[in-house]
């Protein structure tokens, strides 16, 4: 991009700005002259994609900051004001805003309240941070018409988002997303008032007790034996990080209801958006789990537990009998919790005419396997917990199954109904009734996923990411998937490529016979799935949040009988095969650098 087109950018940008922090900052580039960091500010505008916003916070249009805030809350205000003209006349529309521990988050989140509450829509503004889960339930329980999450989850520090929700606590989906989004770019003027008038007035109201205390009675009431807990909670010590997020108040209280044991990292309980203690807090990477397995150590605990930032992602990590401690995969969690509802659900007698569980299609097929034997039927859908909740709200419209269950693979997980969106909280919780429930059949969780393995097969998971920031980054990860998509895969690690799923283009074909096209039904999204021989699938997917390409690796391993060599026989061909697929998938993304 030229200096003078850079400039003109930046120049306009510092003009429309309220916030002098964010202008600031783009006023000082220009002074030093640092055109590298100017364009990669300006070379495009932040999208409003289809959940939502996320980026780096700063100055200038490609980044989060207030601006971008203002221009996307007003967009979304006049989406809602559109889709129901009856309460917008009456004046009875309504929005629940939430936020986590990011810097600038309480910030971000008071705009957007303030904007809602000048644009006649009553404003709904959490007194202080709560989890992602806890909004989505706001929105039912107040029976708001959108609502808003400041948030970017469990990225690094320097980023924050913002997701935008519907009337039925879910995020914005087909038509409402592109429908918003179509507002947001036609945006010429932001309405917003004073936070004093707006309470005066009542266009705005501060929530905090009267939907915590319903939020956590309704994570209590998903579990399935309430009097084995209260026989056992002392038998099981639970070490538990927030890692600086939202979830202290929330899984301290719920665990805490249920006398259950919990110590929290000290040095990680208080939120705090620099998150001085891990590079990313996120729960699925090991290194952000450290303090916590040294305090379990330490503690000589039975479980350790972590939440994102805002506390919709569940992690946990286990010592095996020789002490160490082990970090279980997202999928490895998801399966152990699918089992333990199923099971639940049929020893009770509570499970439904038609039970469903709904997982993402880069999630393990390990589930599949699950509820085939409960003959419970599993459906896919896309990346992202939207997706399983308009899985589950389209089963509720049209009376077509029973949802008892929800996973996707990075940490998310839900039971409930109440909430439609993944729920660390409640995982929490169900988690550790689900520990409390094997050893009171003499297993420690580790030993019964052994069991498990011998049941229905070893299941391994790999995830592979490479990052490609800037402005050619969005090229770059374009022309792999191009590339893949035209030339195709016929061998992953010396398995041949049996079936390829085309998602974007809504086709399944055989590479032995590419003109032999079969259409399936699933919405257009940007991923390629190739199914090898043996049961094994490799999935390719642009994320949508962050600059960079993912990799899933589901490889599945059959037994060859029930016994403990049986099992490690099995991991070690499916690590084999995982390590070769996963050396070919790096050389493809080092050629595209």
């Amino acid at each position: 991009m030229e200096k003078e087109e850079i400039l003109k950018r930046a120049k306009a940008y510092i003009a429309a700005e309220k916030d002098a922090r964010f202008s600031k900052e783009v006023e000082d580039l220009i002074a030093k002259e640092d055109w590298a960091e100017l364009e990669d500010r300006f070379y495009q505008t932040l999208e409003f994609g289809t959940g939502g916003l996320r980026g780096i916070m700063g100055g200038g249009t490609n980044r989060m900051n207030t601006l971008e805030i203002n221009q996307a809350t007003q967009g979304l205000a006049n989406y809602v004001i559109k889709a129901f003209p009856e309460k917008a006349k009456a004046g009875t529309l309504s929005a629940v805003v939430a936020y986590d521990s990011r810097l600038n988050s309480d910030v971000f989140a008071e705009a957007t309240a303030l904007i809602f509450a000048a644009n006649g829509i009553k404003a709904y503004l959490f007194s202080g941070l709560r989890p992602t889960p806890e909004l989505s339930f706001a929105i039912r329980e107040l029976k708001a018409d959108t609502g808003v999450v400041v948030t970017a989850s469990h990225n690094p520090r320097m980023y924050n988002g913002y997701k935008a929700y519907w009337n039925d606590g879910a995020q914005v989906i087909e038509p409402h997303d592109v429908g918003i989004i179509k507002e947001v770019n036609a945006v010429t003027e932001v309405k917003t008032i004073s936070k004093e008038e707006a309470l005066k007035n009542g266009t705005l109201k501060i929530i905090d007790k009267e939907i915590d205390e319903k939020f956590w009675a309704m994570c209590k009431a998903q579990l399935f034996r309430p009097e084995l807990i209260k026989e056992k909670a002392g038998e099981v010590k639970i070490v538990y990080t927030p890692l600086h997020g939202t979830g202290a108040m929330h899984v301290e209280k719920v665990l805490g209801d249920l006398g259950l044991k919990v110590i929290t990292v000290p040095e990680q309980r208080e939120p705090d958006g620099n998150f001085p203690t891990v590079e990313k807090p996120n729960p699925e990477e090991k290194p952000a789990l450290t303090l916590a397995v040294e305090l379990g150590k330490k503690e000589n605990a039975d479980c350790v537990m972590a939440t994102d930032p805002d506390s919709d992602r569940f992690g946990t990590a286990f010592p095996d009998k020789n002490g160490e401690w082990v970090l279980l995969s997202g999928n490895q969690m998801g399966a152990m919790l699918i089992e333990y509802v199923l099971l639940s659900r049929k020893e009770l007698g509570t499970m439904p005419a038609d039970p469903v569980v709904v997982r993402s299609i880069v999630t393990s097929p390990f589930g599949d396997a699950i509820c085939k034997k409960f003959g419970v039927r599993m459906i896919e859908c896309l990346t992202g917990f939207k997706w399983i909740a308009a899985v589950e709200a389209e089963m509720e419209a049209k009376g077509t199954g029973d949802y008892v269950f929800g996973l996707e693979e990075s940490y998310g997980y839900k039971v409930e109904k109440e909430v439609m969106d993944k729920d660390g909280v409640s995982a929490a919780a169900l988690c550790a009734e689900m520990t409390l429930y094997w050893r009171s059949q003499g297993k420690s969780l580790l030993e019964h996923l052994n069991d498990m393995y011998k049941e229905y097969g070893y299941f391994e998971d790999r995830a592979i990411s490479q990052n490609f920031p800037g402005s050619s980054g969005k090229e770059i990860m374009a022309g792999i998937m191009t590339k893949l998509r035209t030339e195709g895969l016929k061998s992953l690690g010396g398995k041949t490529v049996t079936s390829i799923r085309d998602v974007q283009n809504q086709i399944v074909f055989d590479p032995a016979n590419p003109a032999d096209k079969k259409p399936f039904d699933l919405p257009k999204s940007n991923v390629l799935q190739f199914f090898l021989d043996g049961g094994t699938i490799v999935s390719a997917r642009p994320s949508g949040t962050e600059p960079k390409i993912k990799f899933y690796i589901n490889s599945v391993m059959p037994l060859e009988g029930g016994c403990d060599k049986c099992l490690a026989n099995a991991k070690e061909k499916a690590g084999a095969l995982c390590d070769a697929i996963a050396q070919e998938i790096k050389s493809i993304l080092d050629a595209a650098k």
